[in-house]
């Protein structure tokens, strides 16, 4: 009888299926549990009074988008995150104490290369769990092996989207507020973007003025409420 003493015993395809795929699981659904959204998030302010009912009126900062219903939707956004601090809406801006100015933005995206290099990590001769159908490592089974016609490269678009926010006293045109808050992602939907990216801005404000920060916040599919 052959004896196996001195070598390493390769398992068996299905050996390697059932490990890999409680793994899988596990990380299939931590993904869904976290998803989240992130942005970098830069703030400026003069020292505010604290909220006392004091009132505001979001108005658009670029004239175009002045009486839009698309702008108007958005602006929903950025005056329920201002009552929920504790101002209240003015009737209009010619009454109001603060005049919030909100723009809004999305580039024409660019286009990103990724190239993926299965086994770059090892666990024993086999290398890393790469995940059946995606390569099983330095030289294991699967597709995309190194030894079976390369990395895997794709190409997608990403985009840059932001916000910006300035807040003045209506009465004498004093500058209260600057913030900005800016994102990358794969998403050119504003209707998606905005309100994660207000969200963002507005988290732990006023902040600390001159610092920028990366805010991440759960993406639970916010929507917003039609303008009025």
């Amino acid at each position: 009888m052959a004896s196996n003493k001195g070598y390493a015993i390769m398992p068996s395809i299905k050996t390697l299926t059932r490990a890999a795929l409680p793994v899988a699981l596990a990380i299939g659904l931590s993904a869904c549990a976290t998803n989240t959204f992130k942005a970098d998030v830069s703030r400026f302010a003069v020292p505010l009074p604290a909220p006392a009912g004091q009132t505001f009126a979001v108005v658009a900062e670029d004239p175009k988008l002045a009486g839009g219903l698309e702008f108007a939707t958005y602006a929903n956004a950025v005056a329920a995150e201002l009552t929920g601090l504790g101002y209240a809406k003015a009737a209009s801006p010619e009454t109001a104490d603060m005049l919030v100015r909100f723009d809004y933005r999305v580039d024409n995206g660019r286009e990103r290369v990724r190239t993926d290099f299965n086994g770059a990590a090892g666990v024993g001769p086999w290398g890393r769990w790469g995940g059946w159908g995606g390569g099983f490592g330095a030289w294991g089974f699967g597709f995309n092996d190194p030894f079976f016609g390369g990395p895997d490269v794709r190409s997608y678009t990403i985009y840059t989207s932001g916000v910006d926010v300035k807040i003045d006293r209506r009465a004498d045109g004093q500058r209260l507020f600057e913030g900005k808050a800016e994102a990358v992602s794969r998403s050119n939907r504003l209707p998606r973007l905005v309100p994660n990216l207000v969200d963002a801005l507005f988290t732990d404000f006023p902040g600390n003025s001159g610092e920028t920060v990366r805010i991440t916040i759960r993406d639970d599919e916010k929507t917003v409420r039609p303008a009025n």
